[in-house]
């Protein structure tokens, strides 16, 4: 039965001083359960295995994303043209680090009872991620694209190591250093 329709029936019932039998129909059909929720533990590294493991491609849309260290370079070469806020403000950052970053979401969400296991994480654009924050994909109506294969799109790690390794200097911002150390680590295995 349509959701509405359930609180309708419950509307109608306690409209005739029928409470209890609204309550019966809420714990029937549409009863809110409670969920233990699962800790989320995963460093930088383990995120970026997931990001390996799913081509760089966003498991939601099916787009390509990037190494997160690449868009970085463009802010510390190009202030103005690619602006960067360390708290991503969308009035301050170019809209590129939420469309294109990779991060990594609970399929199931944490909140309603999901695990953080490696089979309940997939890659994401922080946008996607945003969008679907506690919502199941039923509930959101997504469904889950493909992996890509990591030896066909790498997310540009290979230039953005490349391009750190040409301009050394790019290593005194934290970000690209972070980023550049767990890149390299990647392409040594």
């Amino acid at each position: 039965m349509d959701k509405a329709e359930i609180i309708e029936r419950a509307c109608k019932l306690l409209l005739n001083s029928r409470r209890n039998e609204a309550v019966e129909i809420i714990n029937n059909e549409y009863k809110f359960e409670y969920k233990v929720r699962d800790k989320r533990s995963y460093t930088e590294k383990e995120k970026f295995k997931i990001f390996v493991r799913d081509g760089f491609i966003d498991r939601y849309s099916g787009e390509k994303l990037l190494n997160p260290g690449i868009l970085k370079v463009f802010s510390v070469y190009f202030p103005d043209e690619f602006p960067y806020h360390r708290n991503w403000k969308m009035d301050k950052t170019h809209v590129a680090y939420w469309e294109l970053i990779p991060t990594i979401d609970h399929i199931n969400p944490i909140a309603t009872g999901g695990k953080d296991i490696d089979n309940n994480l997939v890659t994401t654009s922080q946008l996607n991620n945003s969008i679907k924050s506690n919502w199941s994909l039923e509930q959101m109506r997504w469904q889950i694209h493909g992996a890509g294969d990591i030896k066909e799109w790498d997310g540009l790690t290979k230039i953005f190591v490349d391009i750190v390794e040409k301009d050394i200097t790019l290593l005194s911002d934290n970000y690209i250093k972070r980023w550049y150390s767990i890149s390299k680590l990647f392409m040594e295995s």
